[in-house]
């Protein structure tokens, strides 16, 4: 990853695993010359995942704007000008995604990128990974993992038992999808413990 240019560090991995706490990690470790750019923010709004009858399944492949996001990835590594490169944030508080929320100043020289899909080489997801300078897997026991999607859930609303059911009904199976992208990672990151 070294070198000259900006790069990116694509951290893939189901939900739960923790691929953001690492993005935030590699980040401060590396000061401003990183900025993390979570592919969440291309999460569609729950209005058009209403109106297109997705919302039971927000979290799957076509809940999101995948061409909005390689779009993105491509500005990012064109890097020309002296002017920020605007991405969208998800808000878990407002279940949404919020346009224009992260700056990413022309200094930076790596953009750390995280989210489930980007390793997979279907649909409007098949360019992604080729608009990457490097993958990681970021990899969690199940043991760990689900409990963290049940408390997260909980933690923005949803009742126990709810947060239970979405787990194994639309979690897991984005789990599972993301699990068969593993091979395609140029590194495994697997959290202690």
């Amino acid at each position: 990853m070294a070198g000259g240019g900006r790069r990116l560090l694509g951290l893939a991995g189901p939900p739960g695993t923790g691929k953001s706490t690492l993005a935030a990690l590699l980040a401060a470790a590396l000061g401003p010359a990183a900025c993390v750019v979570p592919m969440d923010g291309f999460h569609l709004a729950q209005r058009e995942l209403e109106r297109l009858g997705r919302a039971g399944r927000k979290g799957a492949p076509d809940t999101f704007d995948a061409a909005g996001y390689r779009a993105l990835l491509q500005r990012l590594r064109a890097e020309g000008g002296d002017e920020a490169v605007y991405a969208p944030e998800f808000r878990r508080e407002i279940e949404e995604p919020v346009a224009g929320a992260i700056a990413v100043a022309p200094e930076v020289r790596l953009v750390i990128t995280e989210g489930n899909y980007l390793l997979l080489d279907e649909g409007p997801w098949a360019g992604v990974a080729a608009l990457l300078d490097e993958a990681w897997y970021v990899d969690t026991p199940d043991t760990l993992r689900v409990p963290r999607l049940v408390a997260r859930h909980v933690a923005h609303g949803r009742a126990e038992a709810e947060a239970r059911r979405w787990v194994g009904a639309s979690d897991e199976p984005n789990a599972r999808r993301v699990a068969s992208t593993r091979g395609r990672a140029a590194y495994v990151f697997r959290w202690a413990g």
